[in-house]
């Protein structure tokens, strides 16, 4: 090798951290963060010198967006050519930024965010206010560096003849930092300026009344006059953007809703299609059609209602679930002395305004010296037209032109500078009308000298100056508001019961989490045959509701989902319904254990819970009402082992009946379970013995008929009345209802009330044997019995289950 090789042994952290640091500086710098004080990203400055340079202004023919491209990534911006597209683009958006800086030919996307077309088709140029930004550039106004190979030099910022930062706004995403700065007005921010300048002391409350808040390209209306305050004040706030809408008559009575403006950066195609979504999935009642006319004369989208709809209910449930309202989260960070600061308006402003000084000051510098170097120029001129003669013999005997200045320079004491015009002055010069022209030429210069000398000395002549070029271009680009302020934010409250279509629909729910509504014309259809479901699985509900009403699911971990009716999938009663999971975030772990419909949250009405390790509860079930439908809520924490057994609807005057695996039976009424609070702790139900559970909770009234269906492990089943048992007290151990035996003693499985003489049972054994049972085969038992035997557990497995046979609809009534 003809280099020693060099090891360095550092740890990996050490390197990855110096490296990621580096690389993050120069994100953070020269990449996705702008300048405070002409407002770029170093991408957009690079684009629009290029484009300066270039000759390709407002006031010149189209070139191809390509050649743009090419220049800037092969003299400035060595990265991607999309990126600079990309970037060119968006200067390029009506939709986008305030005040254009390019101006394109062909298709520069759209607000449905359309793509654009590809660089070789369009074609582009500076836009007229670009010219204000890149204005006495060549008048050495701001620092200029050598570019990535050294071969051109470019600004490090533009002179930005008017605050493009605050007009444009501007968004970006750095290492650890993202900036979020909104567009503004140009005549308000102009004024805003203009008031800072003039009065360093201006607060921020006095800037508020020139500067009203953002104003975006498309419009809309922002509500919320605390936070524009906030966001001004420290760089951070939010405001909610809402879409302009107003009600058009139509014929028929009938009424519409049309939208005129959309927030900043909602894209106008989804927007449209959410609100369709709504329409399509009945999620709202009394919207008929939604519409896109938008056209060239501008946006326009048509949400057609019905008849009897409530126009203003049906806007606020738009403005809550979809993007006709959003919230902007302000978060103005830009790059200021090399480093990324979040700044306020106030902040803002004067490093403009600091910008500003530098620039004119520069400015004013150059044409000085321009201006000193041609008065000393012209005297000399003068000087040599008053001896002219004598110059034109001096010259005359000169050999060369070196020769000539040198004797010049010693005949008449002429500067360099001015030997050097002397020889290059063409004959015509030397008429009378030329040395007037110079005399005057001269007098000119003084006075330009004077007022360039008296910018320099006072603060307030450079003031002025600044001012002067900021109203001009307020005077020839400045545009009327786009953007409405309005003080508060308006509540969104809506009442659903406005908005929903009041129908009666058949509402399944599977055991396996399966859920859906049918119509009641497909239900009786169709109803002979036995709902849609997945093989394996079984209905847990399956009943007629209201779209108004409410469903509450449980679940045996103490979880319950609070579903509205007319948020379940609308389905077929022949096709599977839709797992639960895709309306409400829940537990994969969880298993469902009932269902019940609710049609109104009354004070009156509570839930009765009950555990398998023999815990009870009662709440008000006016306290299971929820407001957000979203995920699974905690009805009641469970111990450790524990789950929930079951859920009843109760008014408390019921009687509770439980019974455990060991064959006790507990009955006892469910006044002596007091109303608590949603969080509050459990109170025993029943005394169990270590080894033993809950397997079967009943809750019934007194003057009803009281019968239970039984079934052991071994396969008996027996059925008992409540008669059998004395009425006891909340926490006991309650009755034997199976006869003891020392060896291979019956353990019960399940307990089900009997509710009609026709009901049916399914018996399950662990080797997946199914045997179905009826109820009015079996004589009432006493307490001493172990019934009588169902299933031949030798052959067919022990007996695991027994369960209802749910009741076929159609004979409901009967």
């Amino acid at each position: 090798m003809s280099k020693t090789e060099r090891y360095l042994d550092l740890p990996l952290e050490d390197v990855i951290g110096d490296r990621f640091g580096r690389y993050s500086k120069y994100i953070i710098q020269e990449r996705a963060l702008p300048d405070a004080r002409d407002g770029l990203k170093p991408v957009q400055r690079r684009i629009l010198y290029a484009m300066y340079k270039e000759g390709n202004t407002s006031e010149k023919a189209y070139r191809k967006s390509a050649k743009t491209v090419g220049n800037v990534i092969g003299n400035y911006h060595p990265h991607g050519d999309s990126s600079v597209y990309e970037a060119m683009l968006r200067m390029s958006q009506t939709w986008k930024v305030r005040q254009l800086l390019v101006d394109m030919h062909g298709n520069n996307g759209s607000i449905d965010a359309d793509p654009p077309a590809a660089m070789r088709y369009t074609e582009a140029r500076l836009s007229s206010i670009s010219s204000e930004l890149l204005r006495d550039l060549e008048k050495d106004t701001v620092e200029f560096i050598e570019n990535f190979d050294d071969t051109e030099k470019e600004p490090v910022v533009l002179p930005a003849g008017f605050p493009n930062l605050l007009v444009n706004g501007s968004t970006g995403i750095s290492a650890g930092y993202a900036t979020d700065i909104p567009p503004h007005n140009l005549r308000e921010i102009i004024d805003g300026v203009i008031m800072q300048m003039e009065n360093p002391s201006t607060t921020l409350d006095d800037l508020l009344q020139v500067v009203t808040g953002p104003d975006f390209p498309t419009g809309g209306i922002v509500q919320g006059l605390e936070g524009i305050r906030q966001a001004y004040q420290t760089g951070k706030g939010k405001v909610v953007v809402r879409a302009k809408t107003e009600l058009e008559d139509m014929r028929g009575g009938r009424q519409q809703i049309v939208i005129t403006e959309i927030p900043y950066e909602v894209v106008k195609s989804n927007l449209v299609k959410k609100m369709d979504e709504i329409r399509f999935d009945k999620k709202v009642d009394g919207i008929t059609e939604v519409r896109d006319d938008t056209d060239r004369t501008g946006l326009r989208i048509v949400v057609e209602l019905k008849k009897d709809a409530d126009p203003n209910a049906i806007l606020h449930y738009l403005f809550k679930n979809t993007d006709l309202q959003t919230t902007y989260h302000f978060n103005m960070v830009a790059i200021y002395h090399k480093a990324p600061q979040l700044m306020g308006l106030q902040a803002l402003i004067q490093a403009y305004i600091d910008h500003q000084k530098s620039v004119i000051k520069r400015r004013s510098e150059f044409e000085l010296r321009k201006a000193q170097a041609r008065e000393h120029i012209v005297e000399g001129l003068i000087k040599a037209v008053s001896i002219l003669d004598e110059v034109i013999k001096v010259i005359r005997a000169s050999q060369d032109k070196r020769d000539a200045k040198n004797n010049l320079i010693d005949s008449f004491q002429f500067s360099e500078e001015q030997a050097e015009a002397i020889v290059n002055l063409q004959l015509y010069r030397l008429t009378n009308t030329d040395v007037t022209t110079l005399q005057k030429e001269a007098e000119e210069l003084k006075k330009q000298i004077q007022d360039l000398e008296a910018i320099l000395a006072s603060e307030k002549k450079l003031i002025q100056v600044i001012k002067k070029n900021l109203k001009r271009v307020q005077k020839e680009f400045g545009e009327d508001r786009r953007t409405q302020i309005t003080a508060q934010i308006e509540e969104l409250k809506i009442n659903m019961d406005v908005l929903i279509a009041a129908e009666d629909v058949r509402v399944t729910v599977s055991e396996s989490g399966y859920v859906k509504r049918t119509s009641l014309r497909s239900f009786t259809a169709s109803s002979k045959e036995p709902p849609g479901m997945k093989e394996g699985d079984s209905v847990l509900f399956n009943e007629e509701l209201n779209t108004t009403d409410t469903l509450l699911l449980f679940t045996k971990q103490g979880n319950y989902l609070f579903i509205p009716v007319h948020q379940l999938p609308d389905i077929r009663w022949k096709d599977n319904g839709q797992h639960v999971a895709n309306l409400v975030t829940i537990d994969r772990d969880d298993e469902f254990l009932c269902a019940m419909g609710i049609r109104e949250f009354k004070e009156e009405d509570s839930l009765l819970f009950l555990t398998k390790e023999g815990m009870v509860k009662r709440s008000q079930l006016s306290l299971y009402q929820a407001t957000r439908h979203s995920k699974a809520l905690v009805a009641l924490k469970l111990k450790e082992n524990d789950e929930l057994l079951a859920v009843t609807k109760t008014k408390g005057t019921n009687e509770i009946f439980l019974a455990t695996r060991n064959g006790y039976g507990l009955w006892f009424g469910e006044e002596e379970v007091s109303l608590v609070g949603q969080r509050a702790a459990w109170v025993k139900a029943i005394n169990l013995k270590e080894d033993d559970v809950v397997i079967g909770a009943e809750t019934f009234s007194l003057d009803e008929k009281v019968e239970f269906i039984l079934a052991t492990q071994r396969g008996s089943v027996k059925k008992m009345a409540i008669t059998e048992f004395e009425k006891g007290s909340r926490a006991k151990r309650g009755l034997v209802m199976l006869r003891e035996l020392k060896s291979q003693p019956h353990r019960l499985v399940g307990c089900k009330r009997i509710l009609t003489a026709g009901d049916e049972f399914i018996l399950t054994t662990d080797k997946g044997t199914e045997e179905t049972i009826r109820a009015k085969s079996y004589r009432p038992s006493d307490r001493y019995s172990n019934g009588s035997y169902a299933v031949d557990t030798q052959k067919e497995g022990t007996l695991i289950n027994i369960q209802r046979v749910p009741k076929d609809p159609t004979n409901e009534k009967e």
